[in-house]
């Protein structure tokens, strides 16, 4: 009986997700293991997957809940990172609260800028120990790291343990090809795409429909005549802008990608913010949304209300569902590069389609991808390179250094504005940091 480990599996919503994926679409049953520091979360989450198995009337899987990880960990198939260390409070309102009282604004945080650098210090002590952890009792696993900021933290996990099998995933590209068919009036099921790049900076090199004749048709001109025209979503209109000035449409949303370059969130400049429909400090109202969630589905379930399983287009079931079948599958993962893109450094992490059957994850070649592509996704490159370096090596100097090239708090702040925002922000996160010498 293959088992399944999901690690913070208090994020509840999200376990609810994978949980139906994985519980609804597999032939053979399972043991689930879930962890968490939270007792009272844990509890939550534990409920929700009793009651998914009831909804689908499975009486031969195996549902554990421990506050000890090696003891979840112990045996497992396939481990699912969904932890947010530091949580909400205090440590993703610290990232936001204290750049911006240094004028320096974010909308989201986990990715890139000052808030996606210390995300990325504060989780990789803990990652760490996962995979010292998994090497000592479940070294054949597949880990699914869901965990944001998801490329520096598959770095830290690469250069921590490269004879783990893992891989990094997010839904950013199947997502946006939805949204995409739905902007054309088309149905994703007839589009036929390819993106490439690093997470959440990827781009579709090729987005086409297929007829049912066969033939394919290029859809960039239709999608290029909606930005010169106007006539795009509300809250779309800084991809739609990238598409205008670089040819091609970035994978992850714009409220994401406005704060991975120096382009769009300037201090003293809310004129281009609204133009461009750019929401501030966006991820602090979805942490309270998801919050409000995680208590009414907990008072739900306090009485005899049935749960609702629906199926996600996240990976991870099908990644379960190929390799305990054999049955092939196509994802999108984030996966040390070693060539793959031949324009990115070899060591960094990318995101490419990646074949998954009974050997694991097996990514596949791209070859170069256009210049000013490759020279975009280098900007991001170099902060989580000193990001991870920050953080294996305790190293404080290289914190500094990330802020400095990181593009948006490099436009925004001088240098010694950014050196006293390092200093704050790691006194402020106390104890969820290591000493840094």
């Amino acid at each position: 009986m293959p088992k399944i480990c999901l690690v913070g599996a208090g994020s509840t919503v999200f376990a609810q997700n994978i949980l139906g994926d994985v519980l609804s679409s597999q032939g053979c049953d399972f043991t689930i293991s879930l962890f968490d520091i939270d007792p009272e979360r844990l509890k939550t989450s534990e409920i929700v997957a009793r009651r998914i198995c009831d909804a689908l009337k499975l009486v031969g899987v195996k549902v554990e809940a421990t506050l000890d990880r090696r003891v979840a960990l112990r045996g497992s198939d396939f481990v699912i990172l969904m932890m947010q260390v530091g949580g909400y409070r205090p440590a993703t309102v610290t990232d936001f609260e204290i750049p911006k009282k240094y004028g320096l604004r974010q909308t989201i945080a986990d990715t890139l800028g000052v808030g996606g650098i210390f995300r990325g210090l504060r989780t990789i002590p803990v990652l760490e120990a996962i995979c010292r952890d998994m090497q000592e009792v479940c070294p054949q696993a597949i880990l699914m790291q869901y965990v944001n900021p998801m490329a520096i933290n598959c770095w830290a996990i690469k250069e921590l343990a490269p004879e783990i099998r893992s891989v990094g995933l997010c839904h950013s590209v199947q997502h946006t090809a939805g949204h995409l068919a739905k902007c054309l009036g088309e149905d994703v099921a007839d589009v036929n795409y390819v993106s490439a790049g690093i997470n959440h900076v990827a781009f579709f090199l090729r987005y086409e429909k297929v007829h049912q004749d066969g033939r394919r048709e290029d859809l960039y001109p239709r999608l290029k005549s909606l930005a010169a025209e106007g006539r795009v979503p509300a809250d779309d209109r800084v991809r739609f802008d990238v598409l205008k000035r670089l040819g091609y449409f970035v994978t992850e949303s714009s409220e994401h990608f406005s704060e991975y370059t120096s382009w769009y969130i300037k201090e003293g400049r809310g004129d281009l913010v609204d133009q461009l429909n750019i929401p501030l400090d966006e991820y602090i109202r979805r942490c309270e949304v998801q919050i409000a969630d995680w208590h009414a589905l907990r008072r739900d379930l306090e009485g005899d209300k049935p749960i609702e399983v629906c199926r996600s287009n996240e990976y991870a079931a099908g990644i379960i569902h190929a390799a305990t079948t054999g049955i092939p599958a196509l994802i999108y993962g984030n996966v040390p590069n070693n060539g793959l893109i031949e324009n990115l450094p070899s060591d960094c992490i990318v995101e490419v389609p990646c074949h998954v059957d009974r050997n694991g994850i097996q990514p596949i070649r791209i070859g170069r991808i256009p210049s000013q592509l490759a020279a975009v996704m280098s900007l991001s490159v170099s902060v989580q390179k000193l990001t991870v370096e920050a953080a294996l090596t305790k190293n404080r100097d290289r914190i500094y250094q990330a802020a400095l090239l990181d593009p948006h708090t490099s436009a925004e702040l001088s240098p010694d504005q950014i050196w006293s925002l390092v200093n704050d922000l790691i006194e402020a996160h106390g104890d969820l940091l290591p000493t840094y010498h």
